[in-house]
């Protein structure tokens, strides 16, 4: 990248959780090794299974990471937009892909190759030492949000992953209110750990008391505060 890029992906990096511990002059040195890419619509980045090498951040766009069930059926685990992360894992190790990710519109990301991240935290071990703090709060927070799932019924869960996405749409610019998520009922089911069934009858309760409106894969979240009262 050049110096222009250079500062443009120090920005984006620094949005990120992963890198949130390094200081200016250290995500400008992981930035130095990034790559700009773009990905078509609909196009997987990489699949489940794949040789680990590259990690990304997106910049502008959407994805999701599925995995094929042994029943055929495409099991959603995540989405992501501006500011996430995914594939971080090939930073550290060579392991094969956990998951499928593919875009569910053009996306813009910033590309590190395992063995540059890798090259980089062997120059600079600070780096590797942050990095590691960084990540094992990303993971204490991880199992602490399962703990409370598991203790959560499936219309907690279905609203927590709303408010999840209205978040991720207002930090792209949406307003307080009428927001809308493009996302289909059964990513909802999947990403709340609920059958679609289930899913798809508190939407309707939701839809019925004026808090969403549903499309065809999309779902307008008309007052997100209300969300709120369905988590507990």
């Amino acid at each position: 990248m050049g110096p222009g890029e250079t500062t443009d992906a120090s920005d984006v990096l620094a949005q990120v959780p992963v890198f949130e511990a390094l200081e200016p002059a250290d995500l400008e040195q992981v930035a130095r090794v990034a790559v700009a890419r773009h990905f078509a619509g609909q196009q997987v980045i990489f699949r489940e299974g794949d040789t680990s090498d590259t990690c990304y951040v997106v910049r502008t766009g959407h994805a999701r990471a599925v995995r094929e069930h042994t029943d055929g059926r495409t099991i959603a685990l995540a989405h992501f937009g501006p500011g996430d992360i995914f594939g971080e894992l090939a930073m550290f190790d060579d392991e094969r892909r956990s998951a499928t990710v593919e875009t569910l519109d053009e996306v813009d990301a910033i590309a590190i190759s395992g063995g540059d991240m890798r090259r980089l935290l062997r120059e600079h071990p600070d780096i590797a030492v942050k990095l590691v703090i960084a990540l094992g709060r990303r993971m204490r927070e991880a199992n602490e949000r399962l703990t409370r799932q598991s203790f959560q019924t499936v219309q907690s869960r279905v609203a927590g992953v709303l408010g999840q996405l209205v978040v991720q749409a207002q930090a792209e610019g949406a307003g307080d209110h009428d927001v809308l998520v493009t996302i289909t009922q059964a990513d909802v089911a999947q990403l709340a750990g609920s059958s679609r069934e289930s899913a798809s009858r508190f939407l309707a309760v939701l839809e019925r008391a004026g808090v969403v409106t549903q499309g065809r894969g999309r779902i307008t979240v008309h007052d997100p505060a209300t969300l709120e009262n369905y988590i507990y």
